[in-house]
């Protein structure tokens, strides 16, 4: 055998004994789907989802599924600068999972007709109805591409609240491994409030007035959605939940009057002007929670907690070491 066959030889060997897992080390997510997914269309802007995904490497976790909240990405777009939980599937790519293990679901698009009317923030397209029947379609398909019999969600804000109402109204808790529910408005936000002093009534802060559709889902704790989504039960099984949130009392201008980052503190009032204390909000009665402080540090943006909690390297940690610490692989069914 010449030097040369014993070069190729060894260097098969080595991807033989690493196997797909050191390709996916050097790889990187990307930004589209893979050509033969389904396509799903988003339609109250009339065109179809963003989001990535792969069918590189074999799957044997059990996918994951990474949902941004309101007026988000999956990943940065001429319109938005955020898009973090790109780099949040990055972490778990580089840390054992595969390409084709890491799915991200854009239900918003790239947000860019905000610039045309920004009370779209508030409005019926950004709603938990509105996002339910994209994730309902985009769970099953993944499924069908991977093969797998189940997910896990890693979901921030809004994404938060959108998987647990698709969960209830299809009573999709086998489907779901667990999830990952990072500063979610489990029980209505600040946002709301009709107080002059509200600037997120403004068009220029989004339009979050009483009678919005965002806040009449979420602009007290009682709304219709979030009494039947509560009602059914904070943490439902076999699905396994951790709660990562900013720590009660600490800034997180979805949930208390503090400032947070660029942005000032509104009234503690829910949407009927009443005085309501919201700082809870991000608990689900029943999981296992992480509180964390100063999470402001890691949104480079605006400075904000409730935005740099998804960019936090304690929060990528910890839900790593949650999902990759539960029994189970991606082929067989949740166990009784």
């Amino acid at each position: 055998m010449t030097t040369k066959h014993l070069r190729i030889a060894a260097i098969i060997a080595v991807l033989l004994q690493f196997g797909a897992g050191a390709l996916a080390s050097a790889a990187e997510i990307g930004t589209k789907f893979p050509d033969d997914f389904p396509v799903i269309r988003n339609f109250y802007l009339g065109q179809p989802v963003i989001g990535f995904g792969s069918r590189i490497g074999r799957v044997e976790h059990v996918p994951v599924i990474f949902l941004h909240g309101n007026n988000d990405t999956p990943f940065a777009t001429a319109c938005n600068p955020f898009g973090r939980i790109h780099a949040f599937a990055q972490f778990f790519l580089d840390h054992g999972y595969r390409p084709s293990e890491l799915w991200g679901l854009g239900y918003q698009g790239d947000q860019c007709d905000l610039a045309q009317d920004n009370t779209h923030r508030s409005g019926v397209s950004h709603t938990t109805a509105a996002a339910v029947p994209i994730l309902r379609e985009f769970v099953q398909a993944v499924l069908d591409f991977t093969g797998a019999k189940r997910v896990d969600i890693v979901a921030h804000s809004l994404g938060v609240t959108v998987a647990r109402e698709w969960m209830l109204q299809d009573n999709a808790y086998r489907k779901v491994r667990a999830l990952v529910a990072i500063d979610g408005p489990n029980h209505g936000i600040i946002d709301c409030s009709p107080s002059p002093v509200n600037f997120y009534q403004l068009a220029s802060g989004g339009g979050f007035t009483p009678n919005s559709a965002v806040c009449d889902e979420y602009g007290s704790d009682h709304t219709q959605l979030l009494t039947v989504l509560n009602a059914a039960g904070e943490t439902p099984g076999p699905t396994r939940y951790l709660v990562i949130r900013n720590k009660p009392g600490t800034p997180d201008f979805v949930y208390n009057s503090l400032q947070d980052g660029a942005l000032p503190g509104v009234p503690a009032e829910d949407r009927d002007g009443k005085p309501h204390d919201f700082t809870a909000s991000a608990g689900l009665a029943g999981a296992g929670t992480i509180d964390l402080v100063g999470q402001g540090l890691f949104d480079t943006v605006l400075f904000t907690a409730h935005l740099g909690i998804l960019n936090s390297p304690d929060t990528r940690n910890a839900a790593l070491q949650f999902l990759t610490s539960l029994p189970g692989r991606a082929d067989r069914e949740a166990a009784n």
